[in-house]
């Protein structure tokens, strides 16, 4: 993985018009993308067809990434994710209520493959996201890492949804600070 440095470098130069530099922020981002979008759609073609439209929205919008506001990884990760999670949302409320253990497979341990590629920042993000009280942490597992809507943690919760927007903001606040950004 490239440093969060070089890849603003590359962004810049996607913004510019060169392929060949998006060809090298694909190759060296496309798993991590493709593991979140496939985490939360859990379909193969799906997720290969979101990563596509995001790569097509990363070309198209490498000119207003701004690194004062968010890491190049971050940036990549909302929009992949937020286009997985408007599909999600697409479906019809029957389909996911047909599966509902499908949306709620926060699991403790990551997989063996996993394991072996979690690089020294993710682990010190789980140390972190280990810190919360339990059911803060499934909170932000589902929100963020299965994509969970806002109403949808408010209903799993037995909690209105002003009640989960703050949840989830304290958290991530404590997540920052042991972190130290």
């Amino acid at each position: 993985m490239l440093t969060p440095a070089e890849l603003v470098g590359l962004i810049e130069a996607v913004a510019a018009g060169d392929q060949g530099a998006f060809e090298r922020l694909y190759v060296a981002t496309r798993a991590k993308l493709y593991g979140v979008v496939l985490r939360i759609l859990r379909r193969q073609d799906l997720a290969e067809e979101v990563i596509q439209e995001t790569y097509v929205k990363v070309w198209r919008s490498a000119g207003q990434f701004n690194p004062a506001l968010s890491s190049p990884i971050t940036w990549m990760v909302s929009i992949a994710r937020n286009r997985a999670i408007d599909i999600v949302r697409r479906k019809t409320e029957a389909s996911l209520e047909d599966e509902p253990q499908a949306m709620e497979v926060a699991a403790d341990s990551p997989d063996p493959l996993a394991r072996r590629e979690m690089t020294e920042e993710l682990k010190r993000l789980l140390e972190c996201i280990g810190r919360l009280e339990p059911d803060r942490q499934r909170l932000v597992l589902l929100a963020y890492y299965n994509g969970w809507s806002r109403e949808q943690l408010a209903e799993k919760f037995a909690a209105p949804v002003n009640t989960v927007k703050t949840w989830l903001r304290r958290s991530m606040l404590d997540i920052r600070q042991c972190l130290g950004l």
